[in-house]
C-alpha cells in the first residue's frame, strides 16, 4: 500500500495529514514547524511516497531540512494550490488544507516547483536589501530638498559635498528646520555607509564567482546584474531549454484565448522582479552606451526602428536572459562577434 502526506505550514505550527492511495485518512497530527519535529511526525504513519507541502516563508528551510533527512519532498505553487484546495473543502481551515494537500499528493495533479538553494536565497536576501536602502536614500533626499524649497532653496540633484553643505546653509538661524536637516542628513549618512558595506560585499561575491565573472563579459551586465542572475536560475540544468528563461522571468507576451477571443498582450511579468529589472536597465546600458559594433545592439535596434525602444529594451533584455542561461549552463564567455 502507498500512502501520502501533506503539510500546511504556519510559522509556529504545521498540520500533518497521511492518506493511503484510497483516499482514507491514516494520521493526522499538529506539530511544529521544524524539520525534525515534522520527521519525528511522519514516523508515527507510514513510510510515505510524497509528501507535498505549499510554497512560503519558511518553504526554503523547511524543504532543504526535510530532503536533507530522506523525505520525498515536494513543493508546488501555493497559487495551484489554493484552486485545487478550494474545490476540495467547503471550509478552509488548516486541517482541511493539510488533508486536501495529501489528496494532491494522491492524485500527482501538481506542477512542482524549483526551491532555490539557500546560498541562492542570502545572495537575493543581499540584493533587496540593497534596493530597500537606495529607496530610502532617495525618499531621504527628497525630504531634504522639499523642506529646503519652502524657504526659496534649490538643491542640485547631484549627489556631491555640495548637496549637503548646501542643505545645512539653508536651514542655519532657524531653530526647527535646522535640527530636522541635521537628523535627515544624519540619515541619509547612515543609509550611504550600509549601501557601500553591501556594495562591498556584493563585489566581493561576484569576484569569487567563475559564473559571475563570465557573466560580466556581456557588455551592460555588472556584477548587480550576474549576482541576481545566478541566484534567480540557481540551478541551470532545470531548464530544459535556455529559451525558456524567458517566460521563468516574465519577460514574454502574456496570452489569453477563449473561444472566438485570442489576444496576445504585454509581458507577464512573473517571476523575479528584480532581475527583470536589472536585465532591462542592462538592456537599455547596451542600446544607448556601448559604441562598439556588436550584432546583439543591431538587431535590438531594428526592433525599435520598426516598433518602439521601449519594446526593443524588452526583446534584448529576453535575448541577454537566454544567452546569459546558455554561458551558465555550457561555462562559455561572452564573444561580441
Amino acid at each position: 500500500m502507498e500512502y501520502f502526506a501533506g503539510l500546511d505550514i504556519s510559522m509556529e505550527e504545521t498540520h500533518v495529514c497521511v492518506l493511503d492511495r484510497e483516499g482514507a485518512v491514516v494520521h493526522e497530527a499538529k506539530t511544529m514547524s521544524t524539520a525534525e519535529a515534522i520527521v519525528a511526525s511522519l514516523a508515527k504513519a507510514p513510510t510515505c511516497q510524497r509528501v507535498v507541502f505549499e510554497t512560503g516563508r519558511m518553504a526554503p528551510m523547511l524543504y532543504h531540512g526535510l530532503f536533507e533527512r530522506g523525505v520525498p519532498v515536494v513543493c508546488i505553487e501555493s497559487r495551484q494550490a489554493y484552486q485545487a484546495l478550494k474545490s476540495l473543502a467547503t471550509h478552509k481551515t488548516d486541517r482541511n488544507d493539510a488533508r486536501g494537500l495529501a489528496h494532491l499528493a494522491r492524485t500527482g495533479f501538481f506542477k512542482p516547483t524549483h526551491v532555490k538553494s539557500l546560498p541562492a536565497h542570502a545572495v537575493r536576501s543581499l540584493i533587496i536589501a540593497r534596493k530597500k536602502l537606495v529607496g530610502q536614500r532617495v525618499m531621504l533626499e527628497n525630504q531634504i530638498r522639499g523642506l529646503a524649497v519652502v524657504f526659496g532653496v534649490r538643491l542640485p540633484r547631484a549627489l556631491s559635498p555640495a548637496f549637503i553643505k548646501q542643505a545645512l546653509q539653508s536651514s542655519e538661524g532657524i531653530d526647527g528646520l535646522s535640527a530636522a536637516m541635521r537628523g535627515l542628513i544624519g540619515a541619509r549618512a547612515a543609509v550611504l555607509s550600509a549601501v557601500s558595506a553591501i556594495d562591498a560585499d556584493l563585489k566581493r561575491m561576484a569576484k569569487a564567482s567563475n559564473a559571475c565573472r563570465r557573466l560580466m563579459t556581456i557588455p551592460g551586465v555588472g556584477k548587480l546584474t550576474a549576482l541576481a542572475f545566478t541566484a534567480a536560475v540557481d540551478d541551470p540544468e532545470r531548464f530544459r531549454r535556455s529559451r525558456d528563461i524567458g517566460a521563468y522571468l516574465g519577460l514574454v507576451p502574456r496570452r489569453y484565448q477563449s473561444g472566438e477571443v485570442d489576444y496576445t498582450g504585454s509581458i507577464s511579468k512573473c517571476g523575479d522582479r528584480r532581475t527583470r529589472t536589472l536585465l532591462y536597465e542592462a538592456a537599455n546600458v547596451m542600446l544607448t552606451r556601448y559604441k562598439a559594433p556588436l550584432k546583439l545592439r543591431d538587431w535590438a535596434l531594428a526592433i525599435a526602428a520598426r516598433s518602439t525602444m521601449r519594446k526593443a529594451r524588452v526583446a534584448l533584455a529576453r535575448r541577454l536572459a537566454i544567452i546569459m542561461h546558455a554561458m551558465l549552463r555550457h561555462g562559455t564567455v561572452f564573444r561580441p562577434a
